[in-house]
């Protein structure tokens, strides 16, 4: 999972990876909230201006699209000055758990638990609350599992086939002999 690294057309929207097909989309603006938590967040700012470190909290209100690789959220354009962030892209494979949430008051929202990618900008612990403004949010978290799931299996299936097509090795100690050599000859053997 990476800050801003999904690269956008002009209209805002994601550009497709390399065989990525979009299952699902929340494309009018501001039907989606994303609020993120990073624990232990290093500091922002330079060393000459200090920066502070600890649990950083973000929220942005913008679209959504579930791919067969990502969950891509993108923050509205032209909203507020600076948003927080601008894009989240998240691999289905590193969503670690997923919890469905009804309150009593307010709309029901999913948590995300994230594993981060190295150098995207976020630590381990970090989790997304994903909230929706003008639909249900049951068929959304439905659809997400069942596709997390397959991308799961056919990660694990992809490394079991690895696994059977790795050749097979002999040991380093032990050198083959040649079948005609003294060496083979029993002792008091006369040719």
């Amino acid at each position: 999972m990476a800050l801003n690294w999904t690269m956008l057309d002009a209209r805002h929207q994601p550009i497709p990876l390399h065989d990525e097909s979009t299952i699902m989309s929340i494309d009018r603006d501001s039907q989606v909230e994303f609020s993120m938590t990073i624990p232990d967040a290093p500091p922002s700012g330079t060393a000459a201006t200090g920066g502070n470190g600890g649990v950083k909290k973000m929220k942005e209100r913008g679209k959504l699209w579930l791919t067969n690789k990502r969950l891509i959220f993108t923050t509205l354009k032209g909203g507020k000055p600076k948003p927080s962030f601008e894009s989240l892209s998240i691999p289905l494979d590193a969503i670690l758990s997923s919890k469905f949430e009804q309150p009593y008051f307010g709309a029901n929202f999913v948590v995300l638990d994230i594993k981060p990618s190295v150098g995207g900008g976020l630590t381990d612990g970090t989790s997304v609350e994903i909230r929706f403004y003008d639909r249900g949010l049951f068929e959304f978290v439905s659809v997400l599992e069942k596709t997390r799931e397959r991308v799961v299996y056919m990660k694990r299936q992809a490394a079991m086939e690895d696994d059977e097509n790795l050749p097979a090795y002999t040991s380093s100690g032990s050198a083959p002999r040649a079948s005609n050599s003294y060496a083979d000859t029993p002792p008091g053997y006369v040719a």
